[in-house]
């Protein structure tokens, strides 16, 4: 009975940590000060190896920029007084196959795409207030005035 309450106990444990979220990135390099990681409707103070999760909104104030590195080894830049919304991100690293969907809510944001656009057709979006940019494989800017 006991070896039967510790396989559940351990069952139990391995199925949270599925549900718990994943890092999708991480902050490379950020200006002095940090940015803001607004997450669960907390802000967060983030530096550079801050762990970036789906459905983060990254926010430079004047002055800042950020870069990040996403797990398919796509990069982005975020330049001064900008916001993104990292609306879906998956990635199967195995496979090398994934999709995601960033939303650019102001300011400008480079992209140096990984390994997802490869996945198909769509597999990487940017959307913007007035449009949607399907990505398949490339090195571009997006800025979105207020």
């Amino acid at each position: 009975m006991r070896k039967f309450s510790i396989l559940i106990a351990a069952m139990a444990c391995l199925m949270a940590q599925g549900a718990m979220a994943q890092d999708i990135g991480r902050i490379k390099n950020v200006t002095e000060g940090g940015v803001q990681v607004i997450r669960d409707g907390r802000t967060l103070q983030a530096n550079s190896g801050f762990p970036l999760e789906q459905g983060d909104v990254v926010n430079t104030r004047r002055g800042q920029r950020v870069g990040i590195t996403f797990n398919d080894n796509t990069r982005m830049a975020l330049g001064p007084n900008s916001s993104i919304t990292l609306t879906q991100y998956e990635y199967d690293r195995r496979r090398q196959i994934g999709r995601s969907v960033t939303r650019v809510n102001r300011g400008s944001l480079g992209v140096d795409s990984g390994n997802i656009p490869r996945s198909g057709r769509n597999a990487m979006r940017i959307r913007t207030p007035t449009s949607t940019l399907g990505v398949r494989g490339t090195t571009f800017v997006v800025e979105v005035s207020e």
